[in-house]
């Protein structure tokens, strides 16, 4: 009796020990290291894609000035402050002009000794001009009566010797009347340019504008070129935007715009590229493009603040489609993970077109409509890795980015 008993003890504790490794290897194959790969799987379908660029610009004015004086000066007045709005020709600001309007009543005064000078050359002139005259009349008379022996040649030689003296003095006349023209003309410039340079004190609006800083202050002495006052014209405000190389495609001028202030995140303005840069950023990886408002509204955007732009491109024709997630990179190829008919992933090159801002992506090449495509898994795929398609992952969706080893 004690051998049955034995054996039947050593067969149930054997059966107990099978049905404990029977639950570890399926506990293993279920949820433990052996487990299948879970995956969420999506079928490549064709559609339309309506894709847009995205970027993040800053508020600027297209047209701007930097008022300051051309040379270095003391301010004498500021007429005006920031956000003031002016016009055309208005008075913005002054530098002392220290000696310049002494210096102005000296040449003025210069200028008119010129003058005089002038007209004393001219008077001389004309005086010299009637003398040859008359020594011309006289030599001719002197000639006929030495031509009939009524005169000695003594006579005729003292007028023709008076007939070269009247001829020097009139080329003198005329050098020095030339001569007083030309100290006239210098006199004249070198108040002209002063002038201009007294101008330059006066520190005119170039154009209807805002203030948008006052950089001196009355007693402030400025240099050359500083600027005492800063002006933009508020119906030229435009975003400068930033926009990543890669995703560029597409660019143009012309294209539609939806622009969103920082200030205002809420309201969606329109606009379209004014312009697309020749030169991009090679640090950044960015181009940069000026857009424009449709409408400009002055009290709406301020230099210099934030806006979010979304460049809107023409809708495409109909291709296969894929969301933007199921892109994988393996061994430098851009491709997805395709489920094969024995549900075995594979890997499959594509050559990607166009994608959208909702996270969808054109295949131009290398799938089929109908493809079964990996979007989700909780782990690096290979293809020997055995998956488990659900619905949605237990946990955290594990997106294997492009670059990570399988």
């Amino acid at each position: 009796m004690k051998a049955p008993r034995a054996l039947l003890r050593r067969i149930a504790l054997f059966a107990i020990l099978l049905a404990i490794l029977a639950a570890i290897m399926w506990v293993a194959l279920r949820s433990g290291p052996l487990a299948a790969t879970r995956v969420t799987t999506t079928n490549v379908q064709e559609a339309q894609l309506k894709p847009a660029i995205f970027g993040i610009g800053t508020v600027e004015a297209r047209r701007s000035w930097l008022l300051g004086p051309t040379n270095a000066a003391r301010v004498l007045v500021v007429k005006v402050d920031v956000g003031d709005t002016v016009h055309a020709g208005q008075l913005l600001a002054e530098m002392d002009p220290v000696d310049l309007d002494d210096r102005l009543r000296a040449l003025d005064a210069a200028l008119a000794r010129a003058g005089s000078s002038k007209r004393a050359s001219q008077a001389q002139l004309a005086d010299a001009s009637a003398r040859r005259n008359l020594a011309t009349v006289n030599l001719q008379r002197n000639q006929d009566l030495a031509a009939k022996n009524f005169i000695s040649a003594g006579a005729l030689e003292s007028r023709l010797q008076e007939m070269a003296s009247a001829e020097a003095a009139l080329q003198a006349a005329e050098a020095n009347l030339a001569g007083a023209g030309q100290d006239f003309a210098r006199q004249q410039a070198e108040r002209n340019a002063l002038a201009r340079q007294r101008t330059t004190a006066r520190l005119l609006a170039p154009a209807d504008a805002i203030v948008t800083s006052r950089d001196a202050e009355a007693g402030s002495t400025v240099v050359a070129g500083q600027p005492v006052l800063r002006l933009i014209d508020p119906s030229s405000l435009w975003i400068r935007l930033r926009v990543d190389q890669g995703r560029s495609r597409g660019l143009a001028p012309g294209l539609p715009a939806r622009i969103t202030l920082r200030s205002q995140p809420g309201q969606t303005m329109a606009g379209k590229v004014a312009r697309v840069e020749l030169l991009a950023d090679s640090v950044t990886e960015e181009r940069i493009v000026q857009v424009a408002f449709d409408a400009p509204n002055t009290s709406a955007a301020s230099v210099g603040e934030l806006a979010e732009v979304t460049l809107d491109l023409p809708q495409t024709a109909p291709a296969l489609v894929l969301p933007n997630a199921a892109i994988q990179r393996q061994q430098g190829q851009v491709g997805v993970w395709r489920l094969g008919a024995a549900g075995t992933p594979e890997f499959a090159p594509v050559q990607l077109g166009m994608d959208s801002l909702d996270g969808r992506v054109q295949v131009l090449k290398g799938l089929q409509t109908g493809d079964t495509i990996v979007v989700y898994s909780q782990a690096a795929l290979t293809a020997q890795t055995r998956v488990q398609v659900v619905d949605t992952l237990s946990k955290a969706p594990q997106q294997v980015r492009p670059g990570d080893a399988p």
